[in-house]
């Protein structure tokens, strides 16, 4: 059975996982899934991406990279050095957790016409300038996240530091990452295919993603 992996491309952790599989060279098809058609039986959270493989679903991207990793152990997402590979999933842990996800609160206005409260906005600024702070303490960029070699941290800075920088823009006029050369970055990772065919099926999903966005709104007005 060829794995399937479930989700939209407009999705950052979407992507996060299917730049994993294509680094490693996974066989896999695409299903486009929005939240509301999520199997349940796959991802209880109606959440995605999920992965559907022989022996059955698995949800949460960094599931999904940790699950390609061992599959593809030739992949180069993880150091061999156990030490390393821990410091790899640590600056995944604080990109998944300490910076996107703060992030995220946002995101209903930054992204999509709503609004947050001034005290949301105030309490997740310093949350993020603290987080960050923390996270660049530990990432080396010399030239990738983790050092020298390309890592599956290199995965979730690409998927999402430009989301984080997106709401530092929006909401409070202000890049957060500094001077830090995202642009650089994320240049030198777009030399890869996977980024590269990642980053393309992501603008042209766009689209959808953006009709499914207004046709929900449309229909949550409509029962107020």
């Amino acid at each position: 059975m060829t794995l399937s992996l479930h989700g939209f491309a407009a999705s950052n952790y979407y992507n996060k996982s299917k730049i994993a599989l294509l680094e490693a060279g996974a066989v896999f098809t695409e299903h486009s899934v929005f939240p509301s058609q999520v199997d349940k039986a796959a991802s209880p959270l109606r959440k995605v991406p999920y992965l559907v493989t022989e022996q059955g679903a698995v949800c949460e991207s960094q599931v999904i990279v940790e699950y390609v990793a061992q599959a593809h152990p030739g992949s180069g997402l993880y150091p061999a050095d156990p030490f390393e590979a821990a410091k790899v999933r640590e600056l995944c842990a604080f990109l998944d957790t300490h910076l996107e996800l703060v992030a995220r609160r946002l995101y209903p206005e930054a992204l999509f016409g709503g609004e947050v409260s001034d005290g949301l906005k105030a309490s997740t600024h310093k949350e993020l300038v603290r987080n960050l702070r923390a996270f660049f303490e530990l990432a080396r960029f010399s030239p990738y996240v983790a050092g020298e070699h390309f890592s599956a941290a290199d995965i979730s800075a690409y998927t999402h530091l430009p989301m984080v920088r997106m709401v530092g823009k929006k909401i409070y006029g202000q890049d957060l990452l500094g001077d830090f050369d995202l642009k650089a970055y994320m240049a030198r990772l777009n030399t890869r295919p996977a980024f590269a065919r990642t980053a393309a099926d992501a603008a042209a999903g766009m689209a959808a993603f953006t009709a499914y966005v207004q046709a929900a709104r449309a229909a949550a007005a409509a029962q107020r």
